[in-house]
């Protein structure tokens, strides 16, 4: 084959550091746009970007040129370090080392546009831990329960 075709659609899931409830409502369009520029710098472009005050989903094409865990590192570290800019109430932000990331069927990706945007109805009847225990099961990961929240 003369190149590379590829186009992998993936919902990551990520949280702030033992779940701390960091994300406010003022700062998170701004975060928001701020990991999108992120990204797409990385010609990861972004589909959806959404979260709670203690987590975040991304949904975006990994590009071919970039291997996940290395978008990550760009994503937490970069943006971890802006928000710290933002003032003083943002100086102990940090995000856990972990997250989640699953592949996504072209067919369902408005249903994960849909489920992102309505991340804070989500959360009024299931908090993130259980959440994430469901994409776990849904995906058949298999996990340690006392490894994934510290």
């Amino acid at each position: 084959m003369g190149q590379s075709l590829v186009k992998n659609y993936v919902h990551i899931v990520f949280s702030t550091k033992y779940r701390q409830a960091l994300i406010s409502q003022e700062i998170e369009p701004e975060l928001y746009t701020y990991i999108g520029g992120i990204c797409n710098k990385l010609a990861c472009q972004v589909i959806k970007i959404g979260g709670c005050a203690d987590h975040i989903h991304i949904l975006c094409l990994l590009s071919k040129k970039i291997a996940l865990m290395k978008l990550l590192e760009e994503v937490k570290s970069h943006s971890s370090k802006w928000i710290k800019t933002k003032g003083k109430e943002f100086e102990n932000f940090y995000w856990q080392d972990g997250y989640g990331a699953f592949s996504v069927n072209p067919s369902e990706i408005d249903v994960v546009i849909n489920y992102i945007a309505y991340q804070k109805t989500h959360h009024l009847k299931r908090g993130f831990q259980d959440e994430f225990r469901l994409f776990l099961k849904k995906y058949e990961v298999e996990y340690d329960e006392k490894y994934v929240w510290d």
